[in-house]
């Protein structure tokens, strides 16, 4: 019997693909549980009408995300900050601080997780700052950090 599974099923196969059990197998454990549908015609072409819109979704997803980034490589977050001799900082400033200056100046919202800075900045002076805004695109923040007062 030829069953479209619903979730990933251990042993069978992904969510989404189409395979062939037995019918014992398909009637007391796939279907019962909710985990695969019968691969009738208008089954299959309902599957096809999803796969289509979820590839359609992620074109979107991607193109969004690539103009997002075309905007943040071309800004520079200027941030203030106390420091000591040699430019090192009282403090540091942290990747929460860049988000909120980021959001506060030029009103984009990225999440402070998604920002790949190993250490918290310490020094004054321009630092590059990547985002991961999608898996496949990262921008370039640059942060510019000045001395206070």
């Amino acid at each position: 019997m030829k069953v479209i599974l619903l979730k990933d099923v251990k042993s069978i196969g992904a969510k989404g693909d189409v395979k062939e059990v037995s019918v014992g197998y398909a009637q007391n454990f796939l279907l019962k549980n909710k985990l695969a549908v019968e691969a009738t015609p208008g089954n299959i072409s309902r599957l096809e009408g999803q796969k289509n819109r979820v590839a359609k979704d992620a074109a979107e997803e991607l193109a969004e995300a690539k103009e997002l980034k075309e905007q943040i490589d071309k800004i520079t977050v200027e941030m203030k900050a106390k420091s000591g001799e040699g430019g090192r900082l009282f403090g540091s400033i942290t990747t929460k601080q860049i988000a909120e200056a980021l959001n506060k100046t030029e009103g984009i919202k990225v999440d402070r997780r998604k920002m790949e800075l190993p250490d918290a900045i310490r020094a004054l002076g321009f630092t590059n700052v990547p985002i991961r805004i999608h898996p496949d695109v990262t921008a370039t923040l640059k942060v510019h950090v000045v001395e206070e007062g």
